[in-house]
């Protein structure tokens, strides 16, 4: 409601001046109290999510740093070298982590029933006693 239509309604213009004082300093309250802060919350939840981006960002380039991705009969395999382990992420969406063993040169992984082994990018798996090479291995590159 207006205080111009309550002057007419009452026909107290004294009351609605003093409606209109009593009005002014909450108004500037509401007005200027609860918006700042609710931009401060608003700025600080910005900045901890830009933190936050920024630390999974870097996490990300440092783990990609490791990690391969190659073609094995055709599909898409993923491999990723970390502290004496081997994590592949497998075609079907299968998980596997392969652990470290000596080798005379190069690289060599296994858990029993796999292994992987190679120089550099140029890696084989073992799987079942059938040796499989994997082709066309690139150094994984994190999406932007």
């Amino acid at each position: 409601m207006r205080l111009d239509s309550m002057t007419s309604e009452c026909g107290d213009r004294a009351a609605a001046g003093r409606l209109r004082e009593t009005a002014a300093p909450d108004r500037r309250v509401a007005l200027h109290g609860a918006p700042a802060r609710t931009w401060l919350v608003a700025a600080l939840a910005i900045a901890t999510l830009a933190a936050c981006d920024t630390a999974a960002r870097k996490e990300a380039e440092e783990a990609a740093k490791n990690t391969f991705a190659c073609q094995l009969a055709g599909e898409r395999i993923v491999v990723r070298f970390d502290s004496g382990e081997a994590r592949m992420l497998m075609p079907g969406g299968d998980r596997v982590t392969l652990y470290q063993i000596p080798a005379a040169s190069g690289v060599r992984f296994s858990n029993g029933t796999m292994e992987l082994r190679g120089k550099g990018i140029e890696l084989q798996l073992i799987q079942n006693g059938a040796l499989r090479p994997l082709e066309g291995c690139e150094p994984y590159v994190v999406p932007k």
